[in-house]
């Protein structure tokens, strides 16, 4: 993409992001380190990245200040290779997820930042919990005994669709969600205080109804092309 382009599409944002608390999250997945690097130097420091390897190699090759945030399915046979870096995983999907991610963060002696996804839409998918699914883990025996995850809230994806008021009650659905958890357990692992919620189609609705923390790609980089899907 032309870098000039993607500079102004990044001014544009975070001047409706101005002000309102939310953190931008550039989803870079498929986009070459030159672009993440024009992004960069304009003023973008988290990266949203889908795939471990491609992950792994961008973090070799960009600034260490940048953050990585993993907001696609991580298998659980791949937690170990991003457990050095990755900064949050948007995407815990499983128990047994969220477990070893704290066993591979203990072994480079850190703590790393978790959302838990939330199954949202009305469209059918493999990934994410419900509200009782919730309740279970924080009420489980093990959850407490996990000191290298900190449990900072929320993150959902809204149904694709053009209706937005669909979408909106799906986002206030996640936001009282995140309320009555944040209120209803205290452990030194969990601090709700993060709503990752809204994309390039939605990010505005999301904004409205409480989220902290937008995933936006094409606004930002262009269109993917058919290849880069």
């Amino acid at each position: 993409m032309n870098h000039t382009e993607l500079v102004k599409n990044i001014d544009k944002l975070q001047t409706a992001l101005d002000g309102s608390g939310c953190k931008l999250v550039a989803v870079s997945k498929t986009k070459p380190v030159e672009d993440l690097m024009a992004a960069y130097n304009a003023g973008i420091r988290i990266f949203g990245e889908n795939r471990v390897a491609e992950m792994q190699e961008k973090y070799e090759a960009m600034p260490k200040d940048a953050e990585w945030h993993m907001i696609g399915h991580l298998q659980t046979k791949k937690v170990k290779y991003i457990a050095g870096f990755v900064s949050m995983v948007h995407s815990v999907d499983s128990f047994k997820l969220l477990k070893e991610i704290d066993k591979r963060a203990a072994q480079h002696k850190r703590v790393i930042d978790c959302l838990l996804q939330v199954h949202i839409a009305r469209e059918e998918t493999k990934y994410g919990f419900s509200e009782q699914d919730i309740a279970r883990i924080l009420e489980s025996e093990d959850f407490p005994k996990l000191q290298h995850v900190r449990v900072k809230g929320l993150m959902g994806m809204a149904t694709y669709t053009p209706d937005m008021a669909q979408v909106r009650q799906e986002f206030k659905g996640l936001k009282e969600l995140f309320n009555k958890i944040g209120s209803q357990y205290v452990f030194d692992n969990l601090d709700f205080t993060e709503l990752s919620m809204g994309m390039t189609n939605d990010y505005p609705v999301a904004m409205r109804e409480g989220s902290t923390m937008v995933r936006i790609g094409s606004l930002i980089f262009g269109e993917r092309t058919q290849k880069e899907e």
